[in-house]
Parts: structure tokens; C-alpha cells; sequence
């Protein structure tokens, strides 16, 4: 139940976090493979991006 005054409190990494199974749990779900490969993990999670950006 939220406080009567209306202050909700926003975790912006935990939200983040949500998001990003969120995006596992569609791609695994499409996936024609009964597991999800390494390189199909990092796909989705857009890891070579963040490497890139990281350089």
C-alpha cells in the first residue's frame, strides 16, 4: 500500500535491471533454441554496444 502523502520512490538501476529481463524473457521466449546462446544473451542486453561506447 503507498503512504497516504503520495511519495513514491523511483530505484532507476533496479528499473533498469527489470527492463533488461524483461527483453531476456522475450527473446527466450521467441527463441527457436531451448536455451539462449552467450552471444544471443549479449544481443539483447546490447553488451557490444556498451563495450563500444565504453572505448
Amino acid at each position: 500500500m503507498a503512504p497516504v502523502g503520495g511519495t513514491a520512490v523511483q530505484d532507476h538501476v533496479a528499473l533498469a535491471e527489470i527492463e533488461l529481463c524483461g527483453e531476456l524473457i522475450i527473446a527466450a521466449s521467441a527463441a527457436d533454441e531451448d536455451r539462449l546462446s552467450l552471444e544471443s544473451i549479449d544481443e539483447v542486453l546490447r553488451v557490444a554496444e556498451e563495450r563500444s561506447a565504453a572505448d
